[in-house]
């Protein structure tokens, strides 16, 4: 099944919620849905598996909501993180190519969180896309086993099982300031760019929060990406720990100078230090010099390196491999 959705009524939709809602629950084969030049301003949620959406180009095809953790619920409670995304993804083998998805809300020190995709689910590509926001604009679920602060994880999949997916991000651009990229999933980031927004505060950005759960072998991997920014030299971080088995490693990644010496921070967190990886291999670039990063922090030999390899990482058991499709 091929779908056309056109913000201009040229197509068999207008919005990607109504071309979602006009498939029928009997249908099993996969589906293409192609998002035609347009802004489209909806909350989106993706629960039926096997669907490819493309864009006709990041800057053309953008899919775009505002909703932030701050704002008051008509009930008077706050909206929470985990009810703010623009886009939902709650199933599996979905792809993206060619297409924006953001939040507009505002600064992460304003509006507090505010998700534009929330990605939930195994097998899950996205291929040249931008993902716009500011304080946690890219959610790799699943949540954590347990919440922090009673009430923090309210929302779509707060009760549901905690299953491990694996994503793909090539080519991808990411922005964000406070935590922008966070989650459990095991995610590999390819040729990505991850862009850290200046929020004049003396830190202004940590890239990743990862929350990889104990056991789990991999957790975020970023292959060839670029660390980039607005910030002012040495005022932000490639990431900090969420939970204590954070897992993130940088493979021949160009660091710039927006990210201070240490590169890493542990969140005040010293019991991770010992149980988190945080590792890296061959950076380039004014940031890259490992010279001032923690002790907690490894620098892997070329051998070691190999062990993060997109196979290695995203195989699993399926062998899913979808760079080969």
């Amino acid at each position: 099944m091929v779908i056309h959705i056109a913000a201009d009524k040229t197509g068999d939709y207008v919005s990607v919620t109504e071309a979602l809602s006009s498939i029928p629950d009997t249908y099993t084969d996969k589906v293409t849905v192609f998002i035609h030049k347009g802004v489209y301003r909806e909350r989106i949620t993706i629960a039926r598996p096997c669907i490819t959406f493309v864009g006709d180009s990041p800057e053309d095809t953008v899919l775009t909501y505002d909703l932030y953790a701050r704002m008051r619920m008509e009930d008077g409670m706050k909206r929470g993180t985990f009810r703010t995304y623009t886009c939902l993804i709650d199933t599996h083998d979905v792809t993206f190519r060619n297409l924006t998805v953001a939040n507009t809300a505002g600064p992460g020190p304003t509006a507090g969180q505010a998700i534009a995709l929330y990605a939930d689910g195994d097998r899950l590509m996205f291929d040249n896309c931008r993902f716009l926001g500011n304080q946690d604009t890219l959610f790799t679920g699943p949540l954590p086993p347990r919440e922090i602060e009673p009430g923090g994880f309210v929302g779509p999949k707060q009760f549901a099982p905690r299953l491990n997916g694996r994503h793909y991000y090539r080519n991808c651009y990411i922005e964000g300031d406070i935590d922008f990229v966070f989650g459990s999933a095991t995610a590999y980031f390819e040729r990505c760019e991850f862009f850290s927004k200046d929020i004049g505060q003396a830190v202004n950005s940590y890239v990743t929060a990862a929350s990889t759960p104990q056991g789990q072998p991999y957790g975020y991997v970023m292959d060839g990406c670029r660390f980039t920014g607005s910030c002012p030299p040495a005022t932000a971080y490639l990431g900090r720990p969420w939970r204590e088995y954070a897992k993130t490693v940088l493979i021949n990644c160009h660091i710039d100078s927006h990210i201070c010496p240490e590169g890493w921070h542990d969140w005040g967190k010293t019991e991770a230090r010992s149980t988190c990886c945080y590792a890296e291999y061959n950076s380039i670039g004014a940031g890259a010099s490992t010279d001032s990063r923690p002790g907690w922090v490894r620098t892997l030999s070329k051998e070691q390196a190999a062990l993060y390899s997109r196979v290695a990482v995203l195989n699993g058991e399926d062998g899913w491999s979808p760079w080969n499709g």
